[in-house]
């Protein structure tokens, strides 16, 4: 498809860069230009100060080159007037808009993602009431179903992971469709975000680990993707309850579900290769084996070039087992990669464990090094 912002396509290739440098310049990945160049995405207002000097225009200029509607597909818009008409074409265009919602949630900051998240919920809510009844309909409340989770999680984590009220209700209605349609998968999701809120959120391991257990019973049998992620999250609740040997026999159990998943899981792309390692650092940081949790997560953080949001969280992680082994060069380096990631994305599970990092770091506040890492957190709270 052409670009749809001819004059900043223009404009980047009169100040010689490519799609490739100009994102290295502007620490993003090459899509994301794609994504501005084809009118399907816009750059975060803290980023345009610094996209403008690398154009060689000013941020009024910036602003026209990007003024663009955005594209809509031909078949999309005569569903929305047409309701009623709407077909199998229909649900996969709006899967597809989903699935670059959902690739975008590891690179961009969430705040940015809500507009286009909420727009989508709104449509497909629409087509979901009005669709025929059959395969259309039932496809299309599935898809209701995913993109109210990811509302959920989208407000959550632009909220910096404090507004749990707003996202529940989402994961409510999310479950709710699920249960209408006997998707035990969509169930299980569903229960597993509200987990999520539970035990990061609210610090209850407790509520969390019945949630997660209550999703790996609900997916088991449909999902053992979805299955083996929830038993790996009951692992940490029961590490931050200090239950050692609950932690590992869930880890365990969540390994031998990992292993059954298979690439038309249902839930396979929410499971990555790194997600045991994310998961199993993190408990044995809360179980105080230091040692262990610094050697897990610093493989694990090799392993997510391509997740940021992710990444800073274990680089959060790594941070704080660092500290605690009095290691604190090497805590100052880890965390300096976490506030790097976090200056693109702004996660707010990311946020709330460097910050925590941050703190812990204050004896040694007066060294040269740590009052450099403390200054570019101070300027990230600043931005957030």
């Amino acid at each position: 498809m052409a670009p749809k912002r001819h004059r900043f396509v223009q404009q980047r290739e009169s100040r010689g860069f490519t799609q490739e440098t100009l994102a290295e310049a502007m620490g993003v990945d090459r899509s994301t230009v794609v994504r501005w160049e084809g009118g399907r995405g816009t750059p975060q207002p803290w980023m345009r100060p610094r996209l403008a000097r690398a154009l060689g225009i000013t941020t009024d200029e910036l602003r026209d080159l990007l003024t663009v509607s955005p594209p809509r597909d031909e078949r999309q818009d005569y569903a929305l007037q047409h309701p009623e008409r709407a077909d199998l074409g229909t649900c996969a265009l709006l899967r597809t808009e989903f699935q670059e919602l959902g690739d975008r949630y590891d690179r961009e900051p969430s705040a940015g993602l809500l507009v286009d998240a909420g727009r989508q919920l709104s449509h497909v809510t629409l087509l979901a009431n009005e669709a025929r009844r059959g395969r259309v309909q039932r496809e299309l409340r599935t898809l209701h179903s995913d993109i109210a989770a990811l509302m959920g999680q989208l407000v959550w984590d632009a909220s910096q992971r404090r507004d749990h009220e707003t996202a529940k209700s989402f994961y409510t209605e999310s479950l709710g469709i699920a249960r209408y349609l006997h998707d035990r998968t969509l169930e299980g999701h569903a229960l597993l975000r509200t987990g999520y809120v539970a035990l990061y959120g609210a610090r209850d391991p407790r509520a969390g680990l019945a949630l997660f257990l209550q999703a790996a019973m609900t997916a088991k049998g449909t999902s053992p993707a979805l299955a083996g992620l929830a038993l790996l999250h009951a692992g940490e609740a029961h590490a931050r309850l200090g239950e050692a040997d609950a932690c590992e026999r869930a880890l365990a159990k969540a390994g031998v579900h990992l292993a059954k998943a298979e690439a038309t899981d249902a839930a396979a792309e929410l499971v990555s290769p790194a997600q045991p390692g994310r998961l199993a650092g993190a408990c044995y940081l809360y179980l105080g084996r230091y040692a262990r949790a610094e050697q897990v997560l610093t493989v694990t953080a090799a392993q997510l070039s391509e997740r940021r949001k992710s990444r800073a969280i274990v680089l959060g992680n790594l941070t704080l087992a660092l500290i605690r082994r009095m290691e604190v060069d090497a805590a100052v380096d880890a965390l300096h990669k976490a506030v790097d990631d976090l200056e693109l994305t702004r996660g707010g599970g990311g946020l709330n464990i460097v910050f925590a990092a941050a703190r812990e770091l204050r004896p040694w506040r007066r060294q040269a090094r740590v009052q450099d890492v403390h200054d570019r957190m101070l300027a990230l709270m600043a931005a957030t």
